[in-house]
C-alpha cells in the first residue's frame, strides 16, 4: 500500500474483504502485515472480526473441508494439510474431516481412478496399479482406501 491506512479504513476494508468470501485468521493476520499494519493494531483488527463474526475458523474449515472434498476432489490428507497451512488447529480440521460420509468419499475415489485408468498406458496390471496408486497418493488419499478401489486381486487367485 503506498499511503499508510488508519486502524478504522483498515478495518472497514478487510471486513469488506471478508464479507465476499470465507476467511480464516491467519489470512487475515497475512494481509494485514503485508499492507504494513502495526502488530498491536492487528490482533484488535483480528478480535473486533472474529466478535462481530466477519471470520470464523470453524466455519472456514468446515467451507474449506466442503469445497476441497466436492469440489476439487481432494482426499483427507491434502485437505488436512491445506488446513494445516492455514493453521486452523488439527482438532479442529479432523472434526470436519471425520464428517465426510465414507461412502461419497470412496465413490469420488473410484470415480478419479476410473477416468485416470483410461489415460495410463502401462505393460501390466502391475504398472497400472502402481501409477493408479502414485496418483490418488497425490491427490491426498489414504493408501487403504486407494486399495479398497482399486482392483487387486488377491494372491491366491492370483497362484491358479
Amino acid at each position: 500500500m503506498s499511503a499508510q491506512l488508519t486502524d478504522e479504513e483498515a478495518l472497514n476494508r478487510v471486513a469488506s474483504y471478508c464479507s465476499t468470501a470465507e476467511h480464516c485468521r491467519a489470512e487475515i493476520n497475512e494481509k494485514l502485515q503485508r499492507w504494513g499494519i502495526a502488530y498491536d493494531t492487528i490482533a484488535r483488527i483480528l478480535d473486533r472480526l472474529e466478535s462481530e463474526k466477519f471470520i470464523d475458523d470453524e466455519r472456514f474449515c468446515r467451507a474449506f473441508v466442503n469445497d476441497k472434498f466436492r469440489f476439487a476432489k481432494w482426499g483427507k490428507m491434502k485437505i488436512a494439510q491445506g488446513l494445516y497451512m492455514k493453521k486452523i488447529p488439527s482438532d479442529v480440521a479432523w472434526r470436519y474431516l471425520n464428517e465426510i460420509d465414507e461412502e461419497e468419499y470412496l465413490s469420488i475415489l473410484r470415480d478419479l481412478l476410473t477416468s485416470k485408468r483410461k489415460s495410463i498406458h502401462a505393460a501390466d496390471d502391475y504398472e497400472l496399479n502402481g501409477k493408479l496408486m502414485r496418483f490418488a497418493m497425490s491427490r491426498g488419499f489414504e493408501l487403504k482406501d486407494i486399495k479398497r478401489c482399486i482392483d487387486i486381486p488377491d494372491e491366491e487367485e492370483q497362484i491358479d
